[in-house]
């Protein structure tokens, strides 16, 4: 089987099978995303919620994507057709791409790159272009004006996310996903993890990653009460479910970056216990629950709102941040808790 392995055709049928088993992981997961984030919802507003097919309405999510799937795909008169099935399949497989490189133990990830997290930058950056295909191809104003808004949001955003992970890189001298990890690996357990020294960046990573993605409380590009369902209002059936699987993969993506960034991955948070998947796992679903939190309780902001946090506030803040770790790793402040480029590459 090693032999087998070691030829060319064997390397790449190992990596096809790599690629489908966290395929399949992200797309069961996303199943249960769908109907957590519904719960959540409805037990904050006092409600049931999904109770109806499976076992506590387990099942809703897989009824939900056979009603999408078997539904007539509706594609208006005067639409581009090409370019408007391709925008939900570009916003997909980008979302899927960005998993290539994000371990989920040591060793386990399909793409070992030192250049990891240019590659997640790179493909979530490229998302914003299925966006604005889909809402130019609808030939529509609402459509074409929620895409207008969620290029502006999410170009905007981006930003504050690139120079808060330049914090990150500054302090493990590395841009492997897994260096990151190590370099949090410590003799304090959850107190070695990168969430204490660098506690205003998660933050306002936290806050962009809701933006970048268009989470309440900044789904402006789709609020229904101004613009019907932005981007998304002349599509259906399967393109349509293809936008919305994005759209929650790219936040699974969130908190898995979070997990890996700030709070060590697959380490474990008390010294001692073994490291391993189930951690990174049972923090990626952690934060999933804070997204779902926050979508409940926080009020809409107006759109204006939201482009002067994410300019005025967030941009200022990540770039002192930038330069304070840069003095900090620089002259060991703060007992070298800004420095990790012993253990991080």
């Amino acid at each position: 089987m090693a032999d087998f392995l070691a030829t060319p055709f064997g390397t790449l049928v190992l990596i096809a099978a790599q690629s489908l088993l966290i395929i399949a992981f992200v797309m069961i997961s996303l199943l249960f995303l769908v109907y957590g984030d519904r719960k959540i919802w409805a037990a904050v507003q006092m409600r049931r919620g999904p109770n109806v097919v499976g076992v506590y309405g387990i099942l809703q999510s897989v009824a939900d994507a056979l009603k999408y799937v078997v539904k007539e795909v509706v594609i208006p008169a005067g639409a581009d057709k090409t370019v408007f099935l391709m925008a939900p399949m570009i916003s997909f497989v980008l979302a899927i791409l960005a998993w290539a490189v994000v371990p989920f133990n040591d060793g386990w990830v399909l793409a070992d790159i030192n250049v990891a997290i240019l590659y997640v930058f790179a493909a979530s950056s490229l998302e914003v272009y299925g966006v604005i295909m889909g809402g130019w191809a609808s030939n529509s104003k609402y459509p074409f004006l929620g895409a207008l808004r969620s290029a502006a949001q999410m170009v905007s955003y981006e930003v504050s996310i690139g120079l808060i992970i330049i914090g990150i890189i500054l302090s493990t001298g590395s841009m492997n996903f897994g260096d990151i990890v190590r370099a949090q690996d410590g003799a304090y357990g959850l107190f070695s993890w990168y969430w204490l020294p660098h506690l205003p960046m998660l933050v306002l990573f936290f806050v962009s990653a809701l933006a970048e993605t268009n989470r309440p409380p900044f789904d402006l590009p789709e609020a229904e009460s101004e613009l019907v369902a932005g981007y998304q209002v002349e599509y259906s059936s399967t393109p349509f479910l293809l936008f919305m699987a994005g759209e929650y993969i790219a936040i699974f993506l969130m908190c898995a970056l979070i997990s890996l960034l700030f709070f060590g991955g697959w380490l474990s948070p008390i010294p001692g216990l073994p490291d391993g998947v189930l951690w990174m796992v049972a923090k990626m679903w952690v934060f999933f629950f804070f997204f779902a939190m926050v979508k409940a309780i926080v009020p809409r902001y107006r759109y204006d709102q939201l482009m002067r946090i994410g300019w005025k506030v967030f941009l200022p803040l990540s770039l002192a941040w930038v330069v304070f770790v840069s003095f900090a790793a620089q002259f060991g402040w703060f007992g070298g808790a800004y420095v990790r480029w012993a253990t991080g590459g």
